[in-house]
């Protein structure tokens, strides 16, 4: 975990720190597996619908493919826009 996070925690003893960064770090955990696992079934469930084989057919590949990429780019260019309101807003303060 980032150290400039715990910042405001300052006045904390040691083991509190301790403890808030790894609840910090558990959460931060749970959400990229919540998306990973998200990502998984928006895309098996667009995509994948023939299950005649063990393997997916091309279409169902190409398609699973530009749908994690379509998935991981709308969450980068979220959590980028995310990050420019907070730097704005911490810069009106």
């Amino acid at each position: 975990m980032d150290k400039n996070m715990l910042a405001g925690l300052e006045g904390l003893p040691e083991e509190d720190k301790n403890r808030m960064s790894a609840m910090v770090d558990h959460l931060q955990l749970r959400d990229s597996l919540r998306m990973y696992n998200s990502l998984v079934e928006r895309c098996f469930n667009d995509c994948v619908d023939n299950f005649t084989r063990k393997t997916l057919q091309k279409q169902e590949e190409n398609c699973v493919t530009r749908c994690a990429e379509k998935f991981l780019k709308h969450s980068m260019r979220v959590g980028l826009r995310f990050a420019e309101l907070n730097s704005q807003a911490a810069t009106q303060d």
